[in-house]
């Protein structure tokens, strides 16, 4: 039963802003205030992502402004509060993701290094474009009639034999519908595979001559 799989190429950002490393700090503040993005990648020769450098790399050096003398711990970023160009600022190397990433596979790559926005690249590293947080949540602009029908044909077409369950999508939400001869054996696995359509909120389901569906 399979369902539909959204890769990060179909919700990037293909135009994407970045800087090279010589870039200077007040250079990378004004392309951010411009672009309206909270990290650019830092690009080296035609192209090449070696870093990243974000709103919290900057605000270290505000963090230090008045620290002195510098703990010994924190030895580190008080280097980093004192670097003026974008290669001695960017953390590296950089936290991307290949544009034929899944965009499930991409969110949990931003949950795990805490990350909001993620560089694409391809098989050499060059840059392809940027996805971002906003990006991967365009899976859930899927109209219902769309996420409907993919669910009737990709996952309750494939049954044989039918297995007598309907199903309707309404504000995202998909609601199975089991007749009296359906296999409520399935239902377990229909609700995971309908779940792994994209833009699919939530799955309930419902088993006939009873009132309300129930979450899956």
């Amino acid at each position: 039963m399979p369902a539909s799989q959204y890769t990060v190429s179909d919700v990037m950002t293909h135009t994407a802003v970045a800087v090279g490393r010589k870039a200077s700090y007040k250079e990378i503040v004004e392309v951010m205030h411009e672009w309206k993005v909270s990290a650019l990648p830092v690009l080296e020769g035609e192209g090449r992502v070696v870093g990243v450098v974000s709103e919290a790399d900057l605000l270290v050096k505000e963090q230090f402004r008045r620290a002195d003398p510098v703990p010994l711990e924190r030895a580190e970023e008080a280097a980093k509060a004192a670097a003026v160009l974008a290669e001695d600022l960017m953390s590296s190397p950089a936290v991307t993701v290949h544009p034929a990433a899944t965009v499930s596979e991409a969110a949990r790559i931003m949950a795990r290094k805490g990350v909001k926005r993620l560089p694409v690249v391809n098989d050499i590293g060059m840059l392809e474009g940027v996805v971002s947080r906003s990006d991967l949540l365009k899976v859930f602009l899927r109209p219902d009639e769309e996420i409907e029908d993919e669910i009737r044909t990709a996952v309750l077409g494939e049954l044989t034999p039918p297995a007598h369950i309907a199903c309707s999508v309404k504000e995202g939400i998909a609601t199975l519908r089991i007749g009296r001869r359906g296999n409520r054996a399935l239902v377990p696995l229909l609700a995971r595979a309908v779940r792994a359509v994209e833009g699919v909120v939530d799955v309930r389901t419902q088993l006939e001559g009873t009132a309300d569906p129930a979450a899956a």
